[in-house]
């Protein structure tokens, strides 16, 4: 590998932050796949149960703000939860064209099977917990960070 000069390091794959964030994010939803395969969900799944247990009844749009997802990603998230039994799909009463998810009592069960999955990964993970800590505060930072950056350049 050859460098013409100081700025093609720049570009070296190992050099960027984003690769990295990637593939510890990768990393990350890798090994939740064992817990979370008993509980019949995929991690963008589980990500919408924990927004349902923290508020239970928000519209599409609601969720999709917080996990900071579309609703042509969301909404197929949706449809297959359903489909097993843990949410409901109902129109609002208030705007037809919105679409109110609910928690079904199945759902609202599997939050303690959840909880019981969150202790046996803390358990084999429990190591790395303080570190995590640390980085889940800094990516909090980025995040804020990146998204005040973005919604400047909107105006």
């Amino acid at each position: 590998m050859s460098q013409e000069n100081g700025e093609t390091a720049d570009l070296l794959l190992d050099q960027q932050l984003c690769f990295a964030l990637y593939a510890a994010s990768r990393a990350m939803v890798q090994s939740y796949q064992p817990f979370l395969a008993p509980l019949s969900l995929t991690y963008p799944q589980y990500l919408v149960m924990l927004v349902l247990w923290e508020q239970d009844g928000l519209s599409v749009k609601q969720i999709g703000e917080r996990l900071y997802l579309d609703s042509g990603t969301l909404t197929p998230l949706l449809k297959r939860l359903a489909t097993v039994g843990y949410v409901a799909r109902q129109r609002s009463t208030d705007d037809e064209r919105h679409v109110v998810i609910r928690l079904t009592e199945t759902g609202r069960a599997l939050r303690r099977k959840a909880a019981a999955m969150r202790a046996d990964m803390t358990c084999q993970h429990g190591h790395q917990l303080s570190v995590a800590k640390g980085l889940k505060t800094t990516l909090t930072d980025l995040l804020a960070q990146m998204r005040s950056m973005k919604s400047g350049n909107a105006d």
